[in-house]
């Protein structure tokens, strides 16, 4: 076993010392901006720090509100995403009707809609559902269309001259094909629903916590060090989740050359 020590001591100082480093740098280098520049408009980093520590559970309490929103909004999205790819394979028309329609909804600024999703859905959180799941919307369309019809050919005519019904091929391989594309999309739509939460926070009115509400009403008030608090709150908790859902893809695709 003592030979095996070395190697593995290296792979984790490849792995660990490179994003530390540059984590390092850009703390530095932030640090030293703030010093040069007046405090109303960039907070030092032990200025950041102590907002953190002097209100904990606001911070807190405003990271499970817009982690709420953006779990919500990525799920209901993925759902209803991969049902229309699932329907799209089996049926071109469908995907021929949808698919331009995802592309103007896709490009149109969420400022637009933002409001008239408050009209709609009323005064409260669930408009900011909405804009979250129609950021991540059409990632999760195209890669989801896009993995299941990366089918292996011949696995395919297989299973036909096996007489498998839709729901078989779609379980036994358009399914396991489509892993790759979805975890890729997930890697994608995760910080970017954070993104959609935040963005949503900024745009519709009615519901008051969450982070994006927080840097708002900071911003109102010229707590500096509260809106680089939040930032960093915002920022932590990206690379936590993008992490999580890299360690699962490598853990469930172990078998796929994309793991590696």
């Amino acid at each position: 076993m003592s030979p095996r020590r070395p190697r593995l001591s290296g792979l984790r100082s490849n792995v660990w010392l490179p994003p530390l480093v540059a984590f390092g740098l850009l703390v530095l280098v932030w640090q030293l901006v703030a010093t040069h520049e007046p405090p109303q408009t960039v907070a030092t980093v032990p200025a950041t720090l102590a907002a953190l520590g002097d209100r904990p559970g606001l911070f807190w309490h405003d990271t499970l509100v817009t982690l709420q929103e953006m779990a919500v909004g990525l799920g209901a999205s993925f759902v209803v995403a991969f049902t229309l790819a699932v329907v799209m394979v089996h049926v071109r028309v469908v995907e021929r009707a949808i698919m331009p329609l995802a592309v103007v909804l896709n490009v149109t600024p969420v400022i637009a809609y933002a409001q008239g999703l408050v009209i709609l859905f009323g005064f409260g959180i669930a408009p900011r559902y909405v804009v979250t799941g129609i950021i991540v919307f059409f990632p999760f369309l195209v890669n989801s269309l896009i993995g299941l019809r990366s089918v292996d050919r011949e696995a395919l005519d297989v299973l036909r001259t096996l007489d498998a019904s839709r729901w078989e091929v779609l379980w036994r391989l358009r399914l396991p094909s489509s892993l790759p594309f979805l975890f890729a999309a997930g890697r994608i739509c995760v910080p970017l629903a954070i993104t959609g939460a935040v963005v949503a926070e900024f745009t519709t009115t009615g519901a008051s916590a969450g982070l994006g509400s927080l840097i708002v009403v900071a911003s109102g008030y010229g707590q500096v060090a509260v809106i680089y608090a939040a930032i960093l709150v915002l920022a932590v908790l990206g690379l936590v989740l993008t992490l999580g859902v890299t360690l699962l893809e490598r853990r469930l695709l172990s078998w796929h050359p994309s793991s590696s």
